[in-house]
């Protein structure tokens, strides 16, 4: 047997251990109608035995009386779980819809690709911002306006002509676009593509609706703020759902499984070569996507801007990461070839749009824009974000000083005209012989203040303490007006469960208190030998000095913090010509 036949053979077995899964799926649903109904069906039976006489005697009556009960409480439990299951919005992914007039050229490439792989082509594109592309059921009558009745000739008038099922929809990365060029999107997305086949089975769609619907369910009757009649009556539907979520997940698990493997073995036919080379992209975009995120956004989003071109700057991240890392050398060549974004018509709306998602998601921010949460360009981020940053950080560590009492240095005026950053490190470089600081309204974790100075400790716990009231404070600010390129706010209702997927763990106090540190440093630098506020695209926020990056900082202020030694922090400042005693500006 050829190597192709083989192949075809893999597909074929793993779409039909799918539909064998699908139909294993179905059987859990039959069981539980089966058993809702048998007690309805005794009853039925032991009433005509009676009515007709077959089953007179007082046990039998008995046993009428005991069972018909029964049988409509069961009936009632079976139509409220049926009901639920019914009623119950699946989960969707928070995406960005992308219509076909905003991207005929991407539409286009998809049906052209879905035709190739002889399957379905999805019945929409969405864009999410994570590097990860799959197909999404979005069928569910909750999910959107049912597509128009369509007639067939005059000898149906009056009467709907029967639909097949909706495709899925096709969910892709948003930094796929930016960073891949169009031939690799493609091949990328045949795999993906491919899977509409196998969702077309009706077997392997209705055990996807029964398995969803279940977990829908199972959320529905999960939710708090209910009454204690209305408690008990959904702890019971919810442990129904969950029995049957529970028969079914290994069979629906497998048949996932097969559906892959099928959708894969089929997607071999088309550009399999190109598709390895793809591959190597996908972790190299994850790479750049995560370090921007973490390193570059979140920086702004706490802020309160969020930056409104990521996806243009993770091409900025990974053509850096290309030039500093051997291992990516080369990818930054393919840059002369058309990117994916171009099968888009508007892709600086789309760009914002997504980017406002990830805000959305990763941080948790608000839907609308206001002017405590508003975007930022490229080109403005050092200035409305870094520069900004240093120096709120900067007053918050002086505002924490003044409230300690810490006297000025030794160094700088009696009388001087604004904070100093000698004042920070003859502070932490003193003797702990300082009255005990007042308890801060958030305890630290004892994590936060082994290893370092008293004094450093007490700043850490107290700048932990002062970001949670400003964060606290910032959360019961109202939102503002509605943005004009805002994602579907359907799946993003509840707030509470934002940010859905955090980047970080809260900071450690002394990582807050090095920042601090830093920012004060920054600041002094700024002010008193002209440097300026930059942005790396793989560090994020970074000081220039004389157009060059101060990569030596960070360890000098660590050895400040840990250990209370300013000399080396000093000699650094020496050499830049920084002089500490001199007054900053801040915000």
């Amino acid at each position: 047997m050829t190597a192709s036949g083989v192949e075809a053979e893999t597909g074929a077995r793993g779409a039909q251990g799918a539909r064998a899964r699908a139909l294993a799926v179905l059987r859990v649903r039959s069981r539980a109608l089966a058993v809702a109904l048998l007690p309805a069906a005794a009853a039925v039976i032991l009433l005509a035995g009676g009515s007709t006489g077959h089953l007179p005697g007082p046990g039998w009556d008995l046993a009428r009386r005991v069972l018909t009960p029964l049988a409509v409480l069961v009936l009632l439990l079976a139509a409220g779980v049926a009901l639920v299951v019914a009623r119950a919005r699946p989960a969707v992914s928070p995406t960005v819809p992308v219509a076909e007039e905003a991207a005929p050229d991407l539409y286009r490439m998809v049906r052209d690709l879905a035709d190739r792989l002889g399957v379905p082509a999805p019945s929409a594109i969405a864009l999410t911002p994570d590097c990860d592309s799959w197909l999404e059921d979005r069928t569910h009558p909750a999910h959107g306006p049912p597509p128009p009745e369509e007639y067939d000739d005059i000898a149906h008038a009056g009467r709907a002509a029967r639909r097949a099922p909706a495709a899925p929809v096709l969910v892709i990365g948003s930094p796929f676009l930016w960073w891949m060029r169009v031939a690799e999107l493609r091949a990328l997305l045949a795999p993906v593509v491919a899977g509409t086949g196998p969702s077309a089975h009706p077997d392997i769609a209705a055990a996807r609706r029964f398995v969803r619907g279940l977990d829908a369910a199972v959320a529905v009757t999960s939710a708090p703020d209910r009454g204690p009649v209305s408690r008990a009556v959904f702890a019971g539907i919810g442990w129904v759902a969950r029995l049957l979520l529970h028969g079914s997940r290994v069979h629906a698990a497998e048949m996932e499984r097969g559906v892959a493997a099928a959708a894969a073995e089929r997607a071999k036919a088309v550009d399999y070569g190109l598709r390895i080379v793809a591959q190597e992209q996908v972790g190299l975009a994850y790479a750049g996507w995560d370090r921007l995120l973490t390193r570059v956004a979140l920086p702004a989003w706490r802020m309160g801007r969020w930056p409104a071109r990521l996806n243009a700057g993770v091409v900025a991240a990974l053509t850096e990461l290309s030039r500093r890392d051997r291992l990516a050398e080369g990818f930054a060549s393919r840059l002369g070839e058309r990117p994916a974004c171009d099968l888009l018509e508007e892709p600086g709306a789309v760009d914002e749009a997504t980017s406002l998602l990830a805000a959305r998601l990763f941080h948790g921010g608000p839907a609308e824009t206001g002017p405590a949460w508003s975007p930022v360009h490229w080109g403005d981020y050092p200035e409305e974000v870094v520069d900004r940053k240093w120096r709120a950080d900067a007053a918050r560590l002086h505002r924490i000083l003044d409230a300690l009492r810490v006297p000025p240095a030794d160094e700088e005026p009696q009388a001087p005209d604004g904070p100093t950053l000698a004042r920070v490190l003859t502070h932490l470089a003193a003797s702990p012989d300082l009255p005990p600081a007042p308890v801060p309204a958030v305890a630290p974790e004892e994590d936060d203040l082994a290893g370092g100075t008293p004094h450093s400790a007490v700043l850490a716990a107290r700048i932990t303490a002062e970001l949670a009231r400003e964060e606290a404070a910032a959360a019961a600010v109202p939102a503002g007006p509605q943005s004009t390129a805002a994602p579907d706010p359907g799946p993003l209702r509840d707030d509470r469960a934002l940010p859905l997927f955090p980047l970080q763990p809260p900071r450690a106090g002394r990582e807050l208190l090095a920042d601090h540190i830093t920012a004060m440093v920054c600041c002094a630098a700024m002010d008193t030998v002209g440097a300026t506020p930059g942005l790396d695209w793989l560090d994020g926020p970074t000081l220039l000095v004389g157009g060059a990056r101060a990569t030596d900082l960070p360890p000098q202020v660590l050895t400040l913090v840990e250990d209370g030694d300013p000399s080396g922090l000093r000699k650094w400042l020496t050499r830049q010509g920084i002089r500490p005693e001199k007054p900053v500006r801040l915000v």
